[in-house]
């Protein structure tokens, strides 16, 4: 794949307002890109649009858009389209978790959470892809989890969801991968966000070590820049040897050993 030639993109970025997608959308931004922020939070997504027009000089368009929305890949394209605007890369970033045993979980926040997780990356997907197909170029980056590579005990919904979006563009991959279009899962680990705070517990990353979201989002454009980048990256190193001890070890042994990592009272 050619060197992506960032002043001529618009990206657009789910979860925009904090964390790894803020983080992404200031390196985007950095590199002359024109930008497409979308979160929930208007206030938030203006005020980092502003940041960035200031420092960078770049047209950035802020979007609210409720995530969970049943028909969030529509909308948002309907959105871009009245904005006079062409996506040609899209990070699916937004998600959250929830943690706890599953029979204690409200289902109502369960479907929210595979809402966010799993419909809204593949419908946004769907709406912004089959155009960078046609055309030849352009990217697409599904933001996974360490969670999709093991089972995840009290966040069982949260790694299923992830398993999903890791296993989806994977499959993407292949498709697409002589299209000229590139499509790559990004897997962070624990990462120094809001995440733990949405979740309501530290418990959700069992006391690792924190990655920062510059650190996950030098990960992904340095991938992104590979002359041909595989269908999935992970961030650090201690995460890649994780998740390569989870290919090694019975299914029996990973779950049994994760509910151990997860247990509050092993912290404690």
């Amino acid at each position: 794949m050619p060197a992506l030639d960032y002043p001529k993109q618009t990206i657009l970025i789910t979860g925009a307002s904090s964390g790894i997608g803020a983080n992404f959308a200031r390196a985007l931004a950095a590199r002359g890109a024109q930008l497409v922020l979308v979160a929930r939070r208007l206030d938030r997504l203006e005020a980092l649009a502003e940041e960035l027009r200031r420092a960078h000089g770049v047209p950035v368009t802020a979007i609210t858009q409720d995530l969970r929305a049943a028909s969030v890949g529509a909308e948002l394209s309907a959105a871009v389209t009245a904005a006079g605007l062409r996506v040609t890369g899209v990070i699916n970033n937004a998600g959250f978790g929830t943690f706890g045993d599953f029979v204690d979980e409200d289902l109502e926040r369960l479907g929210h959470e595979i809402a966010v997780d799993i419909s809204a990356p593949v419908q946004i997907s769907s709406a912004f892809l089959p155009d960078m197909v046609q055309a030849g170029e352009g990217f697409l980056i599904n933001v996974a989890s360490m969670a999709a590579y093991t089972p995840t005990p009290r966040m069982a919904v949260y790694g299923a969801a992830k398993a999903f979006v890791l296993s989806f563009t994977e499959s993407l991959w292949a498709e697409t991968r002589a299209s000229g279009v590139t499509v790559f899962a990004l897997s962070p680990g624990a990462t120094s966000t809001e995440f733990n705070a949405v979740v309501g517990t530290d418990d959700a990353t069992a006391g690792a070590r924190m990655r920062t979201p510059d650190e996950v989002v030098a990960t992904a454009l340095a991938h992104l820049d590979r002359r041909n980048p595989g269908p999935s990256v992970i961030d650090g190193p201690a995460n890649r040897i994780g998740a390569n001890m989870g290919r090694v070890l019975s299914r029996r042994r990973t779950a049994a050993m994760m509910h151990r990592l997860t247990d509050p009272a092993r912290r404690r």
